[in-house]
């Protein structure tokens, strides 16, 4: 069952958790320099989202509403942090970010029981420091993630969010993660409906004010297929080239989407 928002109170509490996600991604971008590690990024993240009165999600997470600290399996940080060829869930460590790498940073943030969601893909030392492919792919993930925020609005369905993600993915020639999808959010953070970046037979939900959806596409230059690192966590292209993610945390309001992962 997709979450409701059916309060001022609780959309105040996912607008909280929203903005923390969107002041941790601000914090990340201004601090991303090459020589930085990425164990680094996730101290800095974790420190803004405690001192905001939040959780961060990720830590120690295991699935579902499952948390455990002691579990050897449990997500051991408070960011996802995916250079290059890793699309996903990139545990931070002692790497140091390389001029004109990828680097797709994703964050949860618990606000008073509310989640929010969101991620964004870095380039190194900025857009110069990369490829003219790998610029290209960033900013097709980008509008490919507002095409699907656009068409989240009362009436439509879950297929048309899918839709207008993949008509941009398809429209540049980027492979689409199928593997990895979108998501309802609220009281958990992985709540129903699913949300695909490409069009299937399902049509999913008719959307109605209050739901909330975390809309998340990933594009890779090569191939759709995945595969996951011994760590149990990290999830990298198969094939070995390039990926990117965005996503944003939205309710569906009235008047349309309003996305809560951003300042």
């Amino acid at each position: 069952m997709a979450i409701t928002l059916k309060s001022k109170a609780e959309i105040a509490k996912m607008r909280s958790a929203g903005r923390i996600v969107a002041e941790v991604l601000a914090l990340v971008e201004e601090s991303l320099v090459p020589g930085i590690s990425t164990a680094e990024l996730d101290r800095l993240a974790e420190r803004h989202i405690r001192s905001s009165g939040g959780t961060p999600s990720f830590l120690y997470y295991l699935g579902g509403r499952r948390y455990d600290p002691g579990h050897p399996n449990c997500y051991p940080s408070s960011t996802c942090i995916s250079i290059d060829r890793e699309i996903v869930h990139g545990i931070p460590g002692d790497r140091e970010v390389k001029a004109g790498q990828l680097v797709s940073v994703d964050v949860g943030v618990i606000y008073d029981d509310w989640h929010g969601d969101g991620a964004r893909t870095f380039i190194a030392g900025g857009p110069d420091a990369a490829t003219p492919g790998a610029r290209a792919l960033v900013e097709a993930t980008r509008l490919a993630q507002m095409a699907g925020i656009r068409a989240a609005v009362p009436g439509a369905q879950i297929a048309d969010i899918s839709a207008a993600v993949e008509d941009v993915a398809t429209g540049g020639g980027y492979g689409i993660v199928r593997q990895y999808v979108g998501h309802g959010i609220g009281t958990s953070m992985h709540e129903d409906p699913q949300v695909p970046n490409f069009r299937s037979r399902h049509k999913g939900i008719q959307l109605k004010p209050g739901h909330c959806l975390a809309i998340e596409p990933m594009l890779t230059l090569g191939s759709e297929a995945t595969e996951t690192l011994d760590d149990g966590w990290t999830v990298v292209t198969w094939d070995g080239s390039l990926s990117a993610h965005f996503e944003h945390t939205i309710a569906v309001t009235p008047e349309g989407p309003e996305i809560l992962t951003r300042v």
